[in-house]
């Protein structure tokens, strides 16, 4: 299993960014009607109707825009086909960034500021937006990506999986104390061997996302490098246990399906599935019973991980100033609040339960409570760090070892601190 090219041509173009945004100028203005597009990593159905109910909103105020095409670029070469448009000269006007590529875009100068727009704009209420929100996208004191969706990951259960297994409920095992890693991992286990079914799944994992198992491994209080970003956390004692479990969940009790094998929690093809509330819109209403619990604890106690996407203009669009104005209307109370049902807003009025529950019918307030406000509070993001599209294909290379049955886990994590080390000393 081999890493592609992808991550070397984000850290390439990212690279071109820089240079570019370095030498200064940009696009000539456009002074026609705007045809505007933002790039987003969901086809959701869902979720592309409200982005187009939106926008239409937005034209019907706003002649001098034409259009507003929101165009879905697969998550797992989210970056790379990004940077590359921006590299060849085809960027967009607006562009959701995930968290692992933040510090890259938000320093290179790439994407306009955007505070004095969202402040003067009518009925905005920027002073709304929790602090702790912004800190990934800010620089200098400026902000350059509005986080759309601060995301905490849950558990999606597959309850009656579970009861054909003969197994107790997270619910269950949550009001006895026992919601514990090893409890779950044994329980999917269980429905792998009694059921025939996938037991867990981690969402957009699949062998090559490996920063989504930080979900994993935060619960071990591992971290793939130090607070300061300066030292690899992978071949710590923490991680090699973490890892370890890991490796023995997918290759000795079957709990996770191994490399290769696909499973569908949606279709009812898996117990239960690590992701976040926009994947809600997938359970269908005549589907089986389901749940939403918080992760699991793991040697270290309780704990929880977000992934933060924001949304940012780019500087070089010929209509920039027309983005940002779109944003402003994109994100605004109102929008904020419908966007909500899939996409955890930074807004402090709306980050309550009984809000959030209104814009999720599917979800109850007890779940929205524990896995995303208290999330939230007490998470942590998942990795991210400048320069991070070069440190992934390492991360990647590095980990490729471990996905094989008879796999030394502590001497395939030291050789991936060995790949990463000379970078995070940069």
């Amino acid at each position: 299993m081999k890493p592609g090219k992808g991550s070397t041509v984000v850290a390439a173009a990212l690279a071109g960014v820089l240079a570019l945004s370095a030498c200064g100028g940009g696009e000539a203005k456009d002074n026609g009607p705007a045809n505007l597009r933002m790039t987003v990593w969901s086809a959701n159905e869902a979720h592309l109707k409200l982005f187009n109910e939106i926008a239409d909103e937005y034209r019907k105020t706003h002649p001098d825009v034409a259009e507003i095409k929101f165009d879905p670029i697969p998550f797992e070469n989210y970056s790379t086909t990004l940077t590359t448009q921006i590299a060849g000269g085809n960027a967009p006007d607006l562009a959701w960034v995930l968290e692992s590529s933040a510090p890259d875009f938000v320093a290179s100068g790439a994407l306009l500021p955007l505070d004095d727009t969202l402040k003067k704009a009518d009925g905005y209420q920027y002073d709304d937006l929790s602090p702790a929100t912004l800190k990934l996208w800010q620089n200098d004191g400026k902000l350059y990506g509005y986080p759309f969706s601060t995301s905490p990951f849950g558990v999606f259960v597959n309850t009656d999986l579970l009861k054909k297994a003969g197994q107790k409920t997270p619910a269950e095992l949550i009001a006895a104390g026992q919601w514990t890693w090893d409890n779950a991992l044994a329980a999917a286990a269980a429905v792998n061997g009694k059921a025939g079914k996938a037991g867990l799944v981690i969402r957009d994992f699949d062998y090559k996302g490996w920063d989504n198992l930080s979900t994993f491994w935060t619960g071990w209080g591992a971290r793939a490098w130090s607070e300061d970003g300066k030292s690899c956390g992978f071949a710590s004692p923490e991680m090699v246990d973490a890892m370890t479990t890991l490796h023995k969940a997918i290759f000795t009790t079957k709990a996770l399906p191994g490399p290769g094998t696909t499973a569908d929690f949606f279709a009812g093809d898996a117990a239960m599935t690590i992701t976040q509330i926009s994947r809600a819109s997938l359970l269908k209403d005549d589907g089986f019973a389901w749940d939403l619990v918080p992760l699991p604890a793991g040697p270290k106690g309780p704990y929880s991980v977000f992934g933060q996407g924001g949304i940012g203009v780019m500087k070089k669009s010929p209509h920039a100033d027309v983005a940002a104005d779109f944003l402003a209307f994109l994100t605004n109370p109102t929008n904020s609040a419908k966007l909500a049902q899939f996409f955890p807003p930074p807004r402090q009025s709306q980050l309550t339960a009984e809000t959030l529950a209104k814009a999720n019918p599917k979800l109850k307030p007890e779940q929205l409570q524990k896995v995303v406000i208290d999330g939230i509070t007490n998470g942590v993001v998942k990795p991210n760090h400048a320069g991070q599209a070069e440190l992934s294909q390492q991360v990647r290379a590095g980990l490729d070892p471990l996905w094989q049955p008879d796999a030394d886990v502590k001497a395939v994590l030291d050789g991936v601190c060995a790949k990463i080390q000379p970078l995070l000393a940069k």
